[in-house]
């Protein structure tokens, strides 16, 4: 016998408020690695969740799923609750070995006008979702099909533990070719202004290897300090 539905109300809450949208955009012209050491080297997610296809990149505000393994229902509900610009952030409890999503699904968020869906799992319909254009990052592809359980239970826009970061509803999430980082909301305006601080500095360091100057003496490498 199947469990009893469970009432997926009570474990979904309401979006969070709404991020600046200038912030956003300052924070798309930039990337994951200086957002990421801008950040105080905080918020970088699992090396293993990859673009699935190159030139795949997002910016944009947290909806937060838990997932329960193997059933990507609570996914399906938070594609239908979230707002153009938003991105999903799925954590599928260890359960890797699906494909959570595919071709359907992208076409959906795509249509909606969605952010994208970082994914601690694996997706399908990889040459498909690369003609949709539809941003995904993932840990991989895997043809394994999933359920659609209204007895299990997940969570949206609860905290969400991806590797050793803690994503909340409404933080920033940009991804790139590199990686996927998460800057919190309450912080995003300070890491923009050191992320571009780190550019101008970098800016002036690949001016000094242009001149001829060695790495070591830049970064004051060249003996042990003291």
């Amino acid at each position: 016998m199947s469990p009893a539905p469970l009432d997926s109300t009570l474990t979904t809450r309401s979006a969070a408020a709404a991020l600046d949208p200038a912030l956003i955009d300052a924070a798309r012209a930039l990337s994951s690695a200086t957002l990421h050491e801008a950040s105080g080297k905080r918020g970088a997610l699992p090396s293993a969740i990859k673009p699935v296809a190159p030139h795949f990149k997002l910016c944009g505000p947290a909806i937060t799923v838990h997932s329960p393994g193997g059933d990507n229902l609570w996914i399906h509900r938070a594609l239908d609750l979230a707002q153009p610009g938003d991105v999903l952030i799925v954590d599928v409890s260890g359960s890797y070995e699906y494909g959570y999503w595919g071709e359907i699904m992208s076409s959906a968020a795509h249509r909606r006008g969605l952010g994208g869906l970082v994914i601690n799992g694996c997706v399908r319909d990889g040459a498909l979702i690369a003609q949709i254009d539809f941003p995904v990052f993932a840990r991989g592809l895997c043809i394994r099909g999933t359920g659609k359980d209204f007895g299990a239970r997940g969570f949206i826009n609860h905290p969400l533990l991806v590797g050793d970061v803690v994503v909340q509803a409404g933080d920033l999430l940009f991804a790139d070719g590199d990686g996927v980082v998460a800057v919190p909301a309450a912080k995003l305006a300070t890491v923009i202004d050191a992320a571009r601080r780190r550019e101008a500095e970098e800016a002036q360091i690949l001016k000094r290897i242009g001149s001829g100057e060695s790495t070591l003496d830049i970064y004051g490498r060249r003996t042990p300090p003291g």
